[in-house]
């Protein structure tokens, strides 16, 4: 029984994280396990699936720290609308990947995108005062922000 709930759990979690990217339709296939997102990433994401992301951002504009969470500078980004063929990078995918990971796991805590989002730039308590999205720009910094949301998600703000 508990291996359905974390299976139904992973499914649910795919699904927001892929409907963020575009879905089925932009990233031209359905993503059912974790196995398949890892391919689908090392080949990389259809240019479109940025662009996807980004314009589905509530709050978050294409700021610096946007920038600097997502790896993709705004002249790259600018860049990659007028090639929208060209696939991602693996890098460019996985920080893609990982950011539509993260706003989909505080939208699910918080209760809606936008209320993610503001949490995003907004000093964090529990973070020692630091914006949630300043620290995605490393992989140390993305399992403190990933910590922090497992907690929420559980109750446990301190």
């Amino acid at each position: 029984m508990v291996a359905l709930m974390d299976s139904d759990l992973e499914g649910t979690r795919l699904r927001r994280v892929t409907d963020l990217l575009g879905g089925p339709h932009v990233l031209k296939r359905m993503v059912r396990s974790p196995l398949e997102a890892h391919e689908m990433l090392a080949e990389g994401l259809p240019g479109p699936a940025l662009n996807h992301l980004v314009d589905s951002l509530q709050v978050l504009g294409r700021t610096p720290s946007l920038e600097k969470a997502m790896g993709i500078s705004l002249r790259t980004f600018q860049r990659r609308r007028e090639t929208p063929a060209k696939p991602l990078s693996q890098e460019q995918s996985g920080r893609a990947w990982k950011f539509a990971e993260i706003l989909a796991r505080a939208s699910a805590a918080l209760g809606n995108q936008a209320d993610a989002e503001r949490w995003l730039e907004q000093p964090a308590m529990g973070l020692e005062q630091r914006r949630p999205i300043d620290l995605l720009s490393t992989p140390a910094g993305l399992d403190i922000v990933e910590d922090f949301l497992t907690r929420l998600e559980y109750g446990v703000y301190a």
